[in-house]
């Protein structure tokens, strides 16, 4: 298992869209031969980045395959989508998962946010951001009674649930749940409420942000905000000795994923923007990555896109890591 005490932990979020399945496969298992310490990938089925036309895995059978094929890093999704599944069958499907994975599993979860997937597959997207909040929020005990195996019940409005076991329950005794979003007045509060794990995203003002905000819930709330591990999605990373080789890399491995470029706005598609990458020379890495590491936030996923880089794998673990660890240990 990963070394929960160390300084920096470092996860892979390999993009699951304009790839192959051994393609996506082969980067699970260098990620774990690097040292890395979690594995994720999107739970989308439509591409998120560039145009959505275009080939991705589905999440959750492919972490299963990967769960099986690795034996140290943690297994989970960045995040979950609260409304494609009924929450008692997203805890079933994650214990799962944690028994293939010989107790490696985090449950991720979020609120979802990309509409024209919802409404081309059928599935209820709410009426808003709001609304899928509060579906969230209703959706988290469950299946964190279910993780716990204290066999919840549920009368909605939105889920129902009916003293539902979850046998058998997962290898790990507490299978923790990660929360992703940075939102100050809902999300947040709910990461206090229920998650052992938060992910938000760069760059680090928005960090300083969402950890004022989590503080203030966890008072209000008396939880102990130490027993929450705060997690931060690098949008993308590139490494090079010449900046402007690095952003050559950067926007070829964009070119690649559905014709995205950077700062550009894609109908029915995520912005990809040039501020929340760390894209550079080492020094201009760590300098984009250091802030977000003094607020506190220790555990930086990368995202990787189709065809990873393994270079940019590779230093973030050699070079950047021990850098950042440094950080913690002055």
């Amino acid at each position: 298992m990963p070394d929960h005490a160390a300084p920096i932990k470092l996860g892979a979020n390999v993009w699951n869209q304009y790839t192959s399945w051994d393609a996506f496969l082969a980067a699970m298992i260098r990620a774990e031969e690097l040292g890395y310490d979690s594995l994720w990938t999107w739970d989308h089925v439509y591409p998120i980045v560039g145009s959505p036309e275009g080939p991705i895995l589905e999440a959750w059978t492919a972490m299963a395959a990967v769960a099986a094929r690795t034996k140290k890093a943690t297994i989970g999704h960045l995040v979950g989508a609260n409304t494609f599944r009924n929450p008692a069958l997203t805890a079933k499907m994650i214990t799962t998962i944690d028994h293939i994975s010989g107790g490696r599993a985090v449950l991720g979860i979020g609120a979802a946010w990309f509409e024209i997937e919802h409404r081309e597959f059928g599935m209820e997207f709410g009426s808003g951001f709001p609304e899928r909040l509060r579906w969230l929020g209703e959706a988290l005990p469950i299946m964190r009674g279910m993780l716990d195996g204290t066999e919840p019940s549920a009368t909605g409005p939105r889920y129902a649930a009916q003293s539902v076991r979850n046998d058998p329950p997962p290898v790990q005794k507490h299978l923790p749940i990660l929360i992703g979003g940075g939102g100050k007045k809902v999300t947040l509060k709910l990461v206090a409420q229920y998650a052992d794990m938060n992910n938000i995203g760069n760059p680090a003002g928005s960090v300083e942000e969402a950890e004022s905000a989590l503080l203030e819930h966890c008072r209000n709330l008396g939880r102990d905000e130490r027993t929450v591990e705060r997690t931060c999605e690098i949008q993308r990373v590139v490494i090079r000795d010449d900046h402007d080789e690095a952003w050559r890399v950067h926007d070829a491995l964009l070119a690649a994923n559905g014709g995205a470029a950077t700062d550009e706005v894609r109908p029915g598609s995520a912005t990809v923007a040039r501020a929340r990458a760390a894209v550079g020379t080492p020094d201009e890495v760590f300098a984009h990555l250091a802030p977000i590491v003094e607020a506190g936030y220790h555990h930086l996923i990368a995202c990787f896109p189709a065809p990873v880089d393994d270079e940019t794998m590779r230093r973030l673990a050699t070079e950047i890591r021990p850098r950042l660890a440094a950080l913690i240990r002055a």
